[in-house]
């Protein structure tokens, strides 16, 4: 069994458990590569099928070509999509001028809303602890309180695979099944497992996109990778973060801090 097998099987593992452990479970999707790797994944551990409903977060300032990804995947996986937005503050025009106040009102209060419709008791991330050090002090499953809350400074050992399942009243769980994985891992295994790749990734005009989000915050880098291989053999030369073209990453620490601690995926 070689390395992505394992990294497979693992996620797989905590996919599986968090569907047996949660009846009511979702998942967020941006239409990047790593929530995408992840509903592959979902989608191995169901024996094709994904009996989980998908979350699009939805701010209205995405690029075209997320849109149009999202939609073309949802078609060809057959998915059940649900579209989250905060429709009073797309209303009431919160912009990113103050970042902080707009990715808790266009993305935190959005997914709030979608909680609560649909009772959902826990969420399966695409995240993963090398894309920043606020993540890294994530854990496989970690719960927010009915604030969305996450207490970084108290998180529950993780040791043989015994995870802390159990919630409280009000309470809902992160599911991270992609956290042991890294930025190379995730193109390896997209490269092996012939994924769709949304083609923002791919360089255009000596430029592309390394993460995705919403376009007044989200700048292309440097790049003349147009393959999958040339991608992996520029990230393992590289000395620069994944998330280095988005904004909020440019924060000070304590800022994405603040917003994970808020809330925010």
């Amino acid at each position: 069994m070689d390395y992505l097998e394992k990294l497979e099987n693992e996620s797989i593992y905590i996919i599986r458990e968090a569907y047996n452990k949660y009846p009511k479970l979702g998942m967020l999707w941006s239409a990047g590569k790593d929530s995408t790797t992840m509903i592959h994944l979902a989608r191995k551990a169901f024996i094709g099928l994904l009996p989980i409903p998908v979350i699009y977060i939805d701010t209205e300032v995405h690029f075209q070509e997320m849109y149009d990804f999202r939609d073309n995947c949802v078609k060809k996986w057959n998915l059940t999509l649900l579209i989250s937005k905060n429709e009073a503050a797309i209303k009431a025009g919160v912009t990113s001028k103050d970042r902080l106040a707009c990715c808790t009102a266009r993305k935190t209060e959005a997914l709030k809303k979608t909680i609560r419709e649909h009772g959902f008791e826990a969420l399966l991330l695409g995240i993963r602890r090398d894309e920043h050090g606020i993540r890294a002090k994530e854990r496989f499953f970690s719960p927010r309180d009915q604030n969305f809350r996450w207490n970084y400074q108290d998180q529950p050992p993780e040791l043989w695979e015994q995870y802390k399942t159990q919630k409280e009243e009000g309470q809902h769980v992160r599911v991270h099944p992609l956290l042991s994985w890294t930025e190379t891992d995730v193109w390896k295994y997209i490269e092996r497992e012939k994924l769709p790749v949304n083609p923002m990734y791919f360089a255009k005009n000596g430029k592309r996109y390394r993460s995705l989000g919403c376009a007044p915050c989200t700048q292309p880098v440097a790049s003349n990778a147009t393959m999958i291989d040339e991608i992996i053999k520029e990230i393992e030369a590289s000395k620069v973060g994944e998330r280095s073209g988005r904004a909020q990453d440019k924060e000070e620490a304590y800022a994405m801090q603040k917003l994970r601690a808020l809330g925010y995926m």
